[in-house]
């Protein structure tokens, strides 16, 4: 489902693959963010994922022109992770809604591992 804008010339509609995208590249100037991982881990394993594929750590629902999210994050080694988070939580949110016009009502931030950034 895709969220919807109306207005007096039409109906807009963005897509959640969309709605990913801007979430992901909102996310990464975050400080403390190494990268994503994929949406649920293989036997323990955490693969970060390339620049390309950041999308793939964020999943989207979309109810009612309503937004929630789910975040699956690497965090640096040595940063707090429940700063990072309310980091990256609240440019997550203002992003979207500044871009999209769409009402985030609720940001998971699921912490996949930590990792030392060179």
């Amino acid at each position: 489902m895709a969220g919807t804008i109306v207005n007096k010339y039409g109906n807009i509609h963005i897509n959640k693959e969309v709605i990913a995208k801007i979430a992901s590249q909102a996310a990464v100037e975050c400080y403390g963010l190494v990268g994503f991982s994929y949406k649920s881990k293989v036997d323990g394993l955490v693969e970060l994922l390339k620049k390309e594929n950041m999308s793939n750590g964020v999943k989207v629902e979309i109810e009612n022109d309503n937004v929630y999210i789910e975040l699956f994050v690497i965090i640096q080694y040595g940063t707090k992770i429940s700063v990072v988070a309310d980091n990256i939580i609240n440019r997550v949110k203002y992003t979207i809604e500044k871009m999209t016009s769409l009402k985030v009502r609720k940001i998971d931030i699921n912490v996949q591992g930590v990792r030392v950034n060179k």
